[in-house]
């Protein structure tokens, strides 16, 4: 079979990468429709990735919609050229691409505020994927898997961390260090939202000195770090989620790399204005169950790290707690590969169920060291 793969951002790299891989090995043509948004294309050249570029855009959210008619038009002309049997993707680029070529498409989406792009892709869809954290119905072609989309690439069946990367990074052993991560917040269902501001970022870098060396990894690029006691992330994106592995601390205002903490030990905290009473679901579930902190201020930002940074035992904390929450959750990858294999359709498949409205959790009581 022929099988075509969106990748729209750098997360969604990750998130096909080991399917594309093993479909590959089983024999059948491959094809990943690539958009140039900050590293994906380096991404998949580092991955060996069989990829066609289908257009760019940068972290501003204006350039994402001046490029919108050539980028439907380039990908639907390779799409058409490469002829697949079936279309994998997150969103309106991959059902609409499937819908003009009449291409079964599945969409794996996991972003509850993503609205209209749901209610102007989810129609041509065969077949669509949740996390079984996701708040919303989507129709009667909406099924749900027990645990995230991360679980595709972290999931202990498929990912082992290297240590080596601190020699990469220059830091000793047991050297701690923490990671900003900061969002370009470029995206579409981005619009009207901030994170934290310059002068706050400022401030938690100043407190994160006090206790780690402090990584900045800075999506937009326009972080000035001058004066400040921190440095760049500046090893190649492959090797990020290595770097956040050996963490101490993540503070973000993004949310992926918030999930990759969570399911990689690593203590997280969030700050943006997603947060609140209406916020995503996999992060109300990660808070509930004492993986991350969702707080709405810089003064609660650095009053988490403070506890986190200065205990004794958060590391083994988090390991312990990391291990309870990934031991009931799917190897995503094995639903991506049986659903391809299955052109589609999942009725069988064991591990998705049919999705059926839930009572929304109720955000935890931020749970401190020592807490369990």
């Amino acid at each position: 079979m022929k099988y075509l793969f969106f990748t729209n951002t750098p997360a969604h790299v990750h998130l096909y990468k080991h399917a594309v891989e093993r479909l590959r090995d089983r024999g059948h043509d491959v094809l990943v429709l690539a958009r140039e948004y900050t590293c994906t294309t380096d991404l998949l050249e580092w991955y060996d990735l069989p990829h066609t570029v289908y257009g760019s855009c940068d972290t501003s959210k204006g350039s994402l919609m001046s490029q919108l008619p050539a980028h439907y038009v380039r990908a639907i002309a390779s799409a058409r050229r490469f002829d697949p049997d079936l279309i994998f993707g997150m969103g309106a680029y991959a059902a609409h691409t499937g819908a003009v070529t009449r291409t079964p498409t599945v969409l794996l989406i996991d972003s509850e505020p993503a609205s209209f792009d749901h209610t102007i892709s989810t129609p041509f869809a065969r077949t669509i994927l949740t996390p079984n954290t996701f708040r919303k119905d989507l129709g009667e072609d909406h099924h749900v898997f027990p645990g995230l989309k991360e679980c595709a690439y972290l999931h202990p069946e498929v990912y082992e961390s290297n240590p080596s990367v601190r020699d990469r990074l220059g830091l000793e052993t047991d050297e701690s260090y923490a990671i900003l991560r900061l969002n370009a917040f470029g995206s579409q269902h981005d619009v009207g939202k901030q994170g934290i501001t310059s002068e706050d970022q400022q401030r938690i870098i100043g407190r994160l000195d006090e206790d780690a060396t402090v990584l900045v990894s800075d999506e937009g690029g326009d972080a000035d770090l001058e004066g400040l006691p921190a440095r760049p992330f500046d090893l190649h994106p492959a090797l990020l989620h290595d770097v956040l592995a050996e963490a101490d601390l993540l503070v973000a205002d993004t949310q992926t790399m918030v999930t990759e903490a969570a399911l990689l030990g690593t203590p997280a905290i969030r700050s943006n204005s997603f947060v609140g009473e209406d916020d995503m679901g996999n992060f109300v579930e990660l808070e509930n169950q004492g993986l991350i902190h969702n707080v709405a201020s810089a003064d609660e930002i650095i009053e988490q790290a403070t506890t986190l940074l200065e205990a004794d035992d958060t590391a083994e904390t988090w390991r312990r707690r990391r291990n309870a929450f990934l031991a009931d959750k799917v190897n995503l990858t094995d639903v991506i590969v049986d659903v391809a294999t299955e052109q589609g359709y999942v009725d069988g498949l064991e591990s998705l169920s049919q999705f059926s409205q839930v009572a929304a959790h109720e955000p935890a009581q931020s749970v401190g060291v020592g807490g369990d």
